[in-house]
């Protein structure tokens, strides 16, 4: 118990996912890539042309934000976006340079963070850990995809 307010999964979850953002916030700030944003040069990095769709489907997130997110990039210049030949009602988004560059950057802060909030804990214990959340979250897919979730 904390403070009076009972334990709970999500709870610990939500704290850490606003902690996390806020750090990593803090120091994507001076590259203009907002802390929701750094996701998706993450997933184009391993799917370079994928499309929004594809993008809104791999992070589960909806299409309108998924586009604002990636206007915002190609505005500052981390992405670029094509009309899909064989779909042109689709768009198909690509890394540029500029974006390829700062992912190094990313990846740095993310490892930083994931050392901070795991110092104390066994090897073991970290690779339980993130065991255990990805079977939560398959486990919260499942439950969206029955219609019980938003």
């Amino acid at each position: 118990m904390l403070n009076g307010v009972s334990s709970s999964i999500g709870r610990w979850i939500s704290i850490l996912y606003r902690y996390r953002q806020n750090y990593l916030s803090k120091r994507l700030d001076p590259f203009n890539i907002g802390s929701g944003q750094y996701f998706f040069l993450l997933v184009l990095s391993k799917n370079n042309g994928i499309s929004q769709e594809g993008l809104s489907d791999f992070l589960k997130i909806d299409k309108a934000t998924t586009a604002k997110a990636i206007k915002k990039l190609e505005d500052e210049g981390y992405v670029s976006r094509e009309v899909d030949a064989a779909d042109k009602r689709a768009y198909q988004v690509y890394l540029t340079q500029k974006g390829r560059e700062v992912l190094p950057l990313i990846e740095k802060y993310i490892n930083d963070w994931e050392k901070l909030i795991t110092i104390g804990l066994a090897e073991n214990e970290s690779q339980m850990l993130e065991g255990l959340l990805e079977k939560m979250a398959q486990n919260a897919c499942q439950i969206k995809e029955m219609g019980l979730g938003a």
